[in-house]
């Protein structure tokens, strides 16, 4: 038998993207909570993430998001990480608030942000252990949260994910 890997790059990608979850899963979590979701995206919904960060740029005008939503569409899939908003109870004093219970609800739990932080090195240190092109990306995360795919999160990124001679994430050039 002959396996070619341009034949078999897809599948492996999304194995690489299913072990990239696992990581997150199993990342330290602050008390112990997890808070952490995640899910793969491919074909369509890869599509339609781009154009949904193509839609934003006439709301918040940041161009850097067209620039981004024409990189994602290089990635075999994209890894979404987020977390659910829980307050840990600990009054630590992170979130700019003395204690848990005068946060403002917009503001985000410190330690909810710090957990989604170390979910995500897990993943790209899992994706860099397997030699495989990623990044982290505020756009493509921002925009599917708007799209709520990871139902309840507060704070989402997206890591997509490619193999490729040169990593397509990196050296980009900003649109007009």
């Amino acid at each position: 038998m002959i396996i070619n890997e341009r034949d078999a790059r897809h599948e492996h990608l999304l194995t690489v993207g299913k072990q990239m979850m696992t990581a997150a899963r199993t990342a330290p979590k602050g008390k112990g909570i997890d808070i952490i979701e995640t899910a793969l995206i491919t074909g369509e919904e890869i599509k339609q993430l781009s154009q949904k960060m193509i839609a934003m740029v006439e709301e918040h005008g940041m161009k850097f998001f067209l620039r981004d939503a024409d990189n994602i569409l290089n990635a075999e899939c994209i890894l979404l990480i987020g977390t659910r908003e829980q307050a840990q109870g600990l009054n630590c004093g992170y979130c700019g608030f003395s204690t848990c219970a005068g946060r403002v609800s917009d503001v985000p739990c410190a330690l909810n942000s710090i957990d989604l932080g170390i979910a995500i090195g897990s993943a790209c240190a899992t994706a860099s252990d397997l030699r495989v092109d990623t990044r982290v990306m505020f756009s493509a995360g921002l925009a599917a949260q708007q799209l709520d795919w990871l139902k309840g999160c507060k704070m989402m990124m997206a890591i997509p994910i490619s193999a490729s001679s040169k990593n397509p994430f990196f050296d980009r050039k900003p649109k007009q």
